[in-house]
C-alpha cells in the first residue's frame, strides 16, 4: 500500500467536542428514531411509490420517513429544494441538542456538504421550461439548485458569519465537511461550527444512470435485503436521501457554557487518489486513515470502532476492507449502516460520524443488515445479525467518493 511520509499536521490537535447531533433519514425523522432502528437492523429502503418509476430497472430506495412538508412550514418549504430542507431539518435538531449555544455570530460557522445539490429543482424546472415556457419557471429556481443553499439556509437561520461552507466531493461531502469544521476551530476561526451533509436526488436520471453504470443494486422485489455489504451476494448500492449534522466546538468554549458532550472529535484527514473518476485507489484510503488516527494522536491499537463506507458494490467493499487492514488492522469490529439506509451520498459520512457517536456514547454498534455469508476476502469482524455492546474505545469513520475523494474522522469518548 505504501508509506506516508506526511502522517499528521504540525500543530497540536486541540481536542472539538461533539456537543449537537441531528438527522433526517430513510429510518427516522430524528437522531433517536434512526439510532434506535439502526440498532435493531431494520430497513428504510422500500419500493418507490411514484408514477415515474414505471419503467425504470431500479425501483427501490432509502426514502425518507418523514416527509420534510410535515416538519417545516409550508410557504418556507416550497421555497425550498428537498436537499435544503433536510439540511435545515437536520441542523434545527442538532442546535437544539447543543443547547442553542450563545455565540457572536463572527464566530459561528456552517459547512454542509453536498454530491448534487438542488439537482431535483435542476431537473423540474426544466421539465417546466420545456413544457410551458419562461414565464412558468420558479424565480426561486437559482436558490433552490445551487450546491451551497443548504449551507446558505443553515447560516441564515443561525446567524451565522465566519463562513457557510459547501464542500462538494461526492460520497466523500459530508464527512469532509466535519473535517473543515474540525480545521476551522483548530485554525482559531470559529469557536462553534454546525457541519453535516445533506442529499435528496431520487429520481429518474440518477437511477437511470447509476444502473447504467451497473453500480446499483437491482433487487427491485425485496428491497429490504437489497443493500448487502460485504456479503458475498452484495450487487450494488441503493440510492438514499436524508441529511445529519453535527455541533462542533472549542474546547474552552464548550467548558465555559458547561455543555454537555457527546463524544469528542480528534482527528481528521482528506486526501485524493489522482488515479481514476470512479475506481477507487486503496492507497489513498490508507494515507486518510493512518493520517486521522495520527492526527488524533491515537495508535491503530486505539481504533476498537470503525463505521465503514461500504455501499455494498463487489469492488468498494473489498477495497475499502483491504484498506482499513493495510492502515489499522484487522482488530476493531466494523459496522456498516448503508445496509440499512442506503447510500445518502453527499450525507453518508455525516451519517456515518452521528452513528460513530452514538456508539461510542452508548457502548452499542449496529449490525450489518443482510450479512448473511461474509465475503471470504473481507478479513474484518463485521457486526451481524444483533447489535454488538461494549466498550470500545476510539471510533473511525471513512467516506470515499468518485473522483477519489477520501475523508476519514477520528471520534473518542467525552472526557
Amino acid at each position: 500500500m505504501g508509506t506516508d511520509n506526511h502522517p499528521a499536521r504540525a500543530f497540536a490537535p486541540e481536542p472539538v467536542p461533539v456537543t449537537g447531533l441531528g438527522a433526517t433519514t430513510p429510518l427516522g425523522g430524528d437522531v433517536a428514531s434512526t439510532w434506535s432502528a439502526m440498532l435493531a437492523g431494520d430497513s428504510g429502503i422500500r419500493a418507490i411509490e411514484a408514477d415515474w418509476v414505471g419503467g425504470l430497472p431500479v425501483r427501490i430506495a432509502g426514502q425518507l420517513a418523514v416527509e420534510p412538508a410535515e416538519v417545516l412550514d409550508r410557504v418556507q418549504a416550497r421555497r425550498l429544494d428537498r436537499c435544503e430542507q433536510v439540511a435545515l431539518i437536520a441542523a434545527r435538531e442538532a442546535w437544539a441538542d447543543a443547547g442553542r449555544p450563545e455565540v457572536d455570530g463572527e464566530r459561528l460557522a456552517v459547512v454542509i456538504g453536498t454530491g448534487t445539490g438542488g439537482a431535483l429543482t435542476l431537473l423540474g424546472q426544466d421539465d417546466i421550461l420545456e413544457a410551458s415556457g419562461v414565464r412558468k419557471v420558479s424565480p426561486h429556481t437559482v436558490p433552490m439548485l445551487m450546491a451551497n443553499g443548504p449551507a446558505a439556509w443553515v447560516s441564515i437561520e443561525l446567524g451565522a458569519r465566519a463562513g457557510a461552507h459547501t464542500p462538494v466531493s461526492a460520497c466523500a461531502s459530508g464527512a469532509e465537511a466535519i473535517a473543515l469544521g474540525l480545521d476551522l476551530i483548530r485554525l482559531g476561526r470559529a469557536d462553534v461550527v454546525v457541519a453535516g451533509g445533506a442529499e435528496a436526488c431520487v429520481c429518474p436520471l440518477t437511477l437511470a444512470g447509476f444502473a447504467q453504470a451497473r453500480a446499483h443494486s437491482l433487487r427491485n422485489d425485496e428491497p429490504g435485503r437489497a443493500s448487502r455489504p460485504f456479503d458475498v451476494d452484495r450487487d450494488g448500492f441503493v440510492i438514499g436521501e436524508g441529511a445529519a449534522v453535527v455541533v462542533l466546538e472549542r474546547a474552552g468554549f464548550a467548558a465555559a457554557r458547561r455543555a454537555r458532550a457527546h463524544a469528542t472529535l480528534a482527528g481528521a484527514a482528506v486526501t485524493s487518489d489522482a488515479h481514476h473518476i470512479t475506481a477507487a485507489a486503496p492507497e489513498g484510503q490508507v494515507r486518510a486513515i493512518r493520517r486521522a488516527v495520527a492526527e488524533a494522536g491515537l495508535s491503530p491499537l486505539d481504533i476498537g470502532l470503525v463505521h465503514a463506507h461500504a455501499t455494498s458494490t463487489p469492488l468498494g467493499d473489498l477495497a475499502e476492507a483491504e484498506s482499513v487492514t493495510a492502515a489499522i488492522g484487522a482488530h476493531p469490529v466494523v459496522t456498516a449502516t448503508k445496509s440499512m439506509t442506503g447510500h445518502l451520498f453527499g450525507a453518508a459520512g455525516a451519517l456515518g460520524a452521528v452513528a460513530s457517536v452514538l456508539a461510542l456514547r452508548d457502548g452499542a454498534v449496529p449490525p450489518t443488515r443482510n450479512l448473511e455469508r461474509q465475503d471470504p476476502a473481507v478479513k474484518l469482524d463485521v457486526v451481524a445479525g444483533a447489535a454488538r455492546r461494549g466498550a470500545l474505545g476510539a471510533a473511525l469513520t471513512n467516506a470515499f467518493g468518485f473522483g477519489g475523494h477520501n475523508a476519514s474522522l477520528v471520534f473518542t469518548p467525552a472526557p
